[in-house]
């Protein structure tokens, strides 16, 4: 391997590494491949981290619309990534930094500040040898100190915008030894009209990566149901790689199956093997089985909640559909979270509220839905229906109680109003001074500290908690006197800073300034999104719903005041 200065990394970092490329077309689920990959590792043995390159020329996710790309994912170092990172977090059950995302912005960025310090001073600087030399480096860097690294190349191959990452990766091959690189690529095996799984899309898709000069190590395909035999011997032959390196990845009901279906397939062992250290794994009798234990929890009831929000997509919320699925695997119930358009709360989705178990109002930023949003906050309080409120679903928790239990009629935050009489949400005192939008909130793991004899406390068991935060603004500081004795109170704090709201005399009213969703993991639910559904539980009998239910059966909350929902 190339030791020269000019590589910019230390050949020692890292050990193996395996890369994952997608064709055909995007959204097929390279991620969550790669993630199952390396939690059947993790179960073996090793100590796996992963790197999700995003060839786009943002620096980072955090300016980007959740609608078009998915939810911005924080890290604890307060990284703004994609979501796929939350993925590799929840699978492999380890912690990423803002290094194991690279973009073309932060990769550029950082090549051309160094030209203008005349760190390349006498030299052309070009896509090969600098911008390449760069994500090389990245990716070892990101890989130090682990067993196994895994790399997935957003995108599909044949987009311009990642032809520097193939390149790169096509060198990286080059300069490491065999054994240490591994290529899989994830394709589409659809059905024709007549039903038969079709081969061709494939067949093309590992034409163009042959023509970039890398050679897949290993096929993965794509399809509602499991590969038939002569489909794999067809691609096996097409694409000159074993029959046995190609796999099946079909469509299960939850994300979570997928480590024990590629398990059952044999793509570990063909991985350890294909990488030289299978005998160092640990033998199949001693493996961990927790994830498997986990996830196909028996489920005795169904929990519905309702998640009031202003994006129709799941993606856009992923860590909170999976914080919910991490509680009921705690609690042995499914969760149905049903989607409730806070723009259009009046006139479609009134009903959705009052047919569900709990509500939830997440994170969020701008004007849009706000008022929808506050009106499900007054549902659920008024009408004792337990009630979860993240970032901005905190924040209008106390917009509500002002106008509403405080006669603030006016009530708002400044950022959706700056000219309300009451900013009771206020921007941070260091936002002042701020101009650009990128990366200037408030970012990353700060910690709580919780009041004894609360629900926080409950709830966490602690008198502090550290959690992940994404926001401008805050309770505001000269609000507090007339919360002081009001059954609304504020149980967690930092310094002068409101982080948990309560409500006495309710089943389950709690708020959370922080981003509770994105530490929570399979093996270690939230306690807050664990909180929810115990009270739910307690609430409603879910046994006797699934067992059968009919229209003319309601619960107690028909019996409580009607509130008007209106947008």
């Amino acid at each position: 391997m190339p030791t020269e200065s000019e590589t910019e990394y230390d050949p020692t970092l890292g050990r193996k590494f395996i890369f994952v490329t997608g064709g055909v077309m995007s959204g097929l689920g390279k991620g969550i491949t790669a993630a199952s990959t390396g939690r059947l590792l993790k179960n073996a043995g090793f100590d796996v981290t992963a790197v999700k390159i995003d060839p786009y020329l943002n620096v980072d996710a955090g300016t980007m619309n959740p609608f078009q790309h998915g939810e911005v994912y924080v890290l604890e170092d307060g990284g703004e990534v994609d979501l796929d990172l939350g993925n590799y977090e929840r699978f492999l059950g380890t912690q990423m930094t803002s290094d194991h995302n690279v973009t073309t912005g932060k990769t550029y960025q950082h090549v051309i500040e160094k030209e203008r310090a005349g760190d390349y001073l006498g030299k052309t600087v070009q896509i090969i040898p600098h911008i390449t030399n760069d994500i090389k480096r990245r990716i070892r860097e990101a890989a130090e100190g682990t067993d196994v690294c895994l790399v997935e190349v957003g995108g599909t191959v044949g987009d311009i915008e990642g032809m520097p990452y193939l390149e790169a990766l096509r060198q990286f091959a080059h300069e490491e030894p065999e054994e240490n690189v591994l290529f899989t690529h994830v394709t589409l095996v659809p059905y024709s009209k007549n039903g038969e799984q079709k081969t061709k899309p494939t067949q093309h898709s590992v034409k163009e990566v042959r023509s970039i000069g890398l050679q897949p190590d290993i096929i993965v395909g794509r399809s509602p149901d499991p590969l038939q035999q002569s489909v794999k011997e067809k691609i096996a032959l097409f694409c000159d790689i074993p029959t046995e390196a190609v796999f099946s990845n079909p469509d299960v009901e939850d994300v979570y199956h997928v480590p024990l279906v590629v398990e059952e397939e044999g793509l570990d062992q063909y991985v350890l093997e294909r990488l030289d250290i299978a005998d160092e794994a640990l033998p199949q009798g001693e493996r961990a089985n927790e994830w498997r234990d986990i996830v196909t929890t028996e489920k005795t009831g169904t929990v519905d909640i309702a998640l009031v929000g202003k994006y129709d997509l799941e993606d856009a919320y992923m860590s909170i559909h999976e914080s919910l699925k991490h509680a009921g695997f705690e609690l042995g119930v499914d969760i149905e979270t049903h989607w409730v358009d806070a723009d259009e709360m009046a006139d479609k989705h009134r009903d959705r509220l009052r047919e569900a178990d709990g509500v939830i109002v997440p994170g969020g930023f701008g004007m849009r839905g706000t008022e929808g949003k506050i009106e499900a906050v007054r549902y659920a309080r008024e009408n004792d229906v337990p009630f979860l409120g993240l970032c901005l679903g905190f924040q209008m928790a106390v917009v509500e109680y002002a106008r509403t239990v405080l006669g603030y009629e006016d009530a708002h935050s400044a950022e959706m109003n700056e000219d309300t009489p009451h900013p009771v949400i206020d921007i941070l005192p260091e936002q002042y001074e701020v101009e650009n939008m990128g990366g200037t909130m408030r970012l990353g793991e700060h910690t709580t500290v919780i009041e004894p004899e609360t629900l926080a406390y409950d709830l966490y068991g602690d008198t502090s908690c550290s959690e992940r935060h994404r926001h401008r603004y805050e309770v505001n500081p000269e609000y507090f006197d007339d919360f002081a004795d009001e059954p609304m109170i504020f149980s967690g704090t930092a310094g002068n800073r409101m982080e948990i709201l309560e409500l006495d005399d309710h089943p389950f009213f709690f708020g959370t300034q922080f981003h509770p969703e994105y530490s929570s993991r399979p093996d270690d639910p939230s306690p807050p999104f664990v909180g929810l559904v115990e009270a739910i539980l307690e609430e409603t009998d879910v046994d006797d719903r699934t067992a059968g239910s009919t229209d003319d059966e309601t619960d107690d909350r028909d019996d409580a005041p009607d509130t008007e929902v209106t947008a």
